[in-house]
């Protein structure tokens, strides 16, 4: 079985086990379940998650910039 890459970049622990044997309509269950609990988090932790992520995603810092000319 191929792992496919994840939005979270975990590449190791426990797979989740989905039941090779369920309905469209019992997979978009789940789905939707996940959704509602994706945009109640997002609506509690909003302007927590927005600095994490901005933090995250920024480029890095480097104080020796300014130091250095640049080289065009």
């Amino acid at each position: 079985m191929t792992r496919h890459p994840l939005p979270s970049r975990i590449t190791s622990g426990l797979d989740f086990l989905i039941p090779d044997n369920w309905s469209a309509d019992q997979a978009l269950a789940v789905i939707e379940r996940i959704d509602d609990l994706r945009k109640r988090i997002c609506m509690h932790y909003q302007f927590a998650l927005h600095e994490l992520l901005h933090e995250q995603r920024a480029p890095p810092v480097n104080p020796h910039l300014n130091d250095v000319e640049a080289p065009f």
